[in-house]
């Protein structure tokens, strides 16, 4: 098995693969430039002289370089960039509706900065505390909530001997 960067040309493979899940979501656009990382994990079709060589290509993120040997695709991993929104707005200062038309404000123009940056989507992760009430009022700013998938999140860590994050 490898894992190499993907390819136009994997595109069909990636269709069936996605197909035979039976996810009721489309096959994103990997042309999509938000896609940072296009992964694909092949099995190569060589002899095992030819995958030594193969494995000599592999670069230092242990993703193999590209080959033209024949190869079976048997998954993909994709990273799309989002955002996280996090809203500071001090409680002791205004009256309530100050402090939502100051929201306001600050809502539009972030969204504004977002849309024009090149990003698709803004995630708010709620305390409970506060879940309930608040997510009410920005539901009317055209939130949702969305409880049809389960969120997780990896923290990730710069590996071991690696000076960069």
């Amino acid at each position: 098995m490898q894992v190499r960067q993907y390819q136009e040309a994997d595109l069909a493979a990636l269709r069936a693969i996605h197909a035979s899940q039976g996810f009721a979501y489309p096959l994103p656009d990997l042309n999509n430039p938000l896609f940072v990382t296009k992964l694909i994990l092949s099995e190569p079709q060589t002899s095992l002289r030819e995958e030594e060589a193969v494995n000599e290509n592999v670069s230092e993120t242990n993703v193999a370089q590209p080959s033209a040997q024949p190869e079976k695709i048997i998954g993909a991993a994709f990273l799309r960039l989002t955002a996280e929104a996090y809203l500071l707005l001090d409680p002791g200062v205004g009256t309530p509706r100050q402090r939502w038309q100051w929201l306001l404000q600050l809502h539009a123009a972030t969204e504004r900065d977002a849309w024009q940056r090149g990003l698709e989507d803004v995630h708010a992760w709620l305390p409970p505390q506060i879940a309930s009430k608040f997510g009410k009022r920005i539901t009317q700013l055209g939130w949702r909530r969305d409880d049809a998938w389960t969120p997780y999140c990896k923290r990730l860590a710069c590996p071991a001997g690696n000076s960069n994050p």
